[in-house]
């Protein structure tokens, strides 16, 4: 992993992602730092985080939006990227979206994602986030196709902008306080891949899991 200064910090958060880090830290690109927020996991996440290269942060409020602030605040570089910490995305396709911002062409640039196989997405998250997509195109116009699971913009923006929820709310209510700033919006197709083998999704693994983002999603939507 380069020594130079990093363009762009990656905050990843994860709560027990140890077997999905190495492959995914591997894919990181040169000019990219990964920042791996340990989310309370019961297995070695951080261990394997920091042997890798990674900086570790330890946020024990649980939570993705929680963890996600912590890297947040941790990182140093003057962008930065968030990605999941489960495999299920290629990090080097953040060069397409920190390119949008770097040129000043967005102030976000949001990853939509498209299934390499049948079966990656379950219905019910996906159902869930369509609704969602719809209250924000109707509510306040955002015109956007997915709820940001990977994204880049400037650090201190998104600082100021003062997000608010720590759970799993926090991509929903980024969206809508964005759109609603007058935030200018990139949004380019990524591959969404099977999640790496030994772990499992917080949200689109179980209906039960799905049905308690949805609850976080519709307490941020105003």
């Amino acid at each position: 992993m380069s020594t130079r200064p990093a363009a762009c910090d990656v905050v990843i958060p994860c709560r027990d992602e140890a077997p999905a880090l190495p492959a995914l830290l591997a894919l990181v690109p040169e000019g990219f730092h990964p920042i791996v927020v340990d989310n309370g996991s019961t297995d070695d996440t951080a261990a394997v985080a920091r042997r890798l290269g990674a900086t570790v942060v330890q946020e024990s409020r649980p939570g993705y939006g929680a963890a996600v602030h912590a890297g947040l605040e941790a990182a140093t570089a003057d962008y930065v990227a968030v990605i999941d910490g489960d495999g299920s995305m290629d990090p080097a396709q953040l060069v397409g979206l920190l390119a949008e911002v770097q040129a000043d062409r967005a102030d976000l640039a949001v990853g939509r994602r498209r299934p390499v196989a049948r079966g990656v997405w379950p219905w019910h998250a996906r159902a869930g986030n369509a609704v969602v997509l719809w209250w924000l195109r109707r509510r306040i116009g955002l015109a956007v196709h997915d709820i940001a699971p990977m994204r880049v913009a400037r650090r201190q923006q998104l600082l100021d902008l003062g997000v608010q929820d720590r759970r799993f709310g926090y991509p929903v209510e980024l969206l809508q306080r964005a759109g609603r700033a007058g935030w200018r919006l990139s949004e380019q197709d990524i591959d969404y891949h099977p999640r790496a083998a030994g772990t499992r999704s917080k949200v689109s693994g179980s209906v039960v899991g799905t049905v308690r983002a949805a609850r976080d999603f519709a307490r941020v939507l105003t």
